[in-house]
């Protein structure tokens, strides 16, 4: 039981390697805060920890909106009292569009979700990990925050702003008792990506086929490192940008 007393909140976890953090997260002893813009769905996360034996908290919060976030960390915060983990995992595509193809309102929507919104979990969160001198912030960024063709341009400029943050969260607070990381996925099977993966003359199906792992990973495989990251076991890591993309970026 590697997170046994710890609560854990969860953006994202209504689907993919945001729903995997959650069960997982749940086995190993979290209370777990699941956090997504579609209720239902993340409903359905919470009834699957429940069924199992673990104990989480449903929360229907869009992470890009101030009031939204500020009002779903109180509910989180007078429920279990504290938040040890954040995971800010919550994410969207922008269909690969070249920086030509992409409108002023898709930008926005991809940095305010991607950047903006684990910005403003962070910020809401933080306060209390600092009271207690300890916390765990996990970034879950992308291959896109280290090479190009990852993404389009607001993806790809939205993970490696991430990639940026978590390292400057590293550098303020690491001293205060506050480790932050970043997980950086390759293609990785979820609903987001369920449409590309299913069509193999995509451009970027070449580039998955030609990974030295030989496939997409499935949303558990990141949960496992999320779960590293987040346990006591990895508290000399600070600072880290961790691909787990199949070898993607050997090169």
């Amino acid at each position: 039981m590697k997170l046994q007393n710890k609560v854990a909140l969860i953006t994202g976890a209504g689907s993919g390697m945001g729903q995997a953090q959650a069960l997982l997260f749940a086995k190993e002893g979290a209370k777990v805060v699941a956090v997504d813009v579609n209720l239902q769905s993340v409903e359905e996360t919470v009834r699957q920890i429940e069924a199992d034996g673990g104990e989480a908290l449903a929360l229907k919060g869009d992470i890009s909106k101030k009031e939204s976030v500020q009002a779903l960390v109180k509910l989180a915060l007078k429920e279990y009292d504290r938040i040890d983990i954040l995971s800010n995992t919550a994410g969207v595509l922008d269909d690969y569009a070249p920086t030509l193809e992409t409108d002023e309102a898709l930008w926005d929507k991809i940095i305010g979700i991607n950047l903006k919104g684990a910005y403003l979990m962070t910020n809401e969160v933080l306060p209390q990990m600092l009271d207690r001198g300890k916390g765990t912030i996990m970034n879950v960024a992308s291959i896109a925050a280290m090479v190009a063709g990852g993404g389009g341009a607001a993806y790809t400029a939205s993970k490696h702003g991430l990639v940026g943050y978590t390292k400057q969260l590293s550098f303020d607070y690491g001293k205060k008792g506050i480790k932050a990381n970043a997980i950086c996925p390759g293609a990785v099977s979820t609903g987001m990506t369920e449409e590309i993966l299913r069509d193999e003359d995509a451009p970027v199906m070449e580039s998955i086929k030609g990974v030295p792992a030989g496939r997409y990973a499935q949303p558990e495989e990141i949960a496992n490192l999320a779960l590293f990251l987040a346990s006591d076991e990895s508290d000399f890591i600070h600072g880290a940008v961790m691909p787990i993309d199949g070898g993607w970026t050997v090169q």
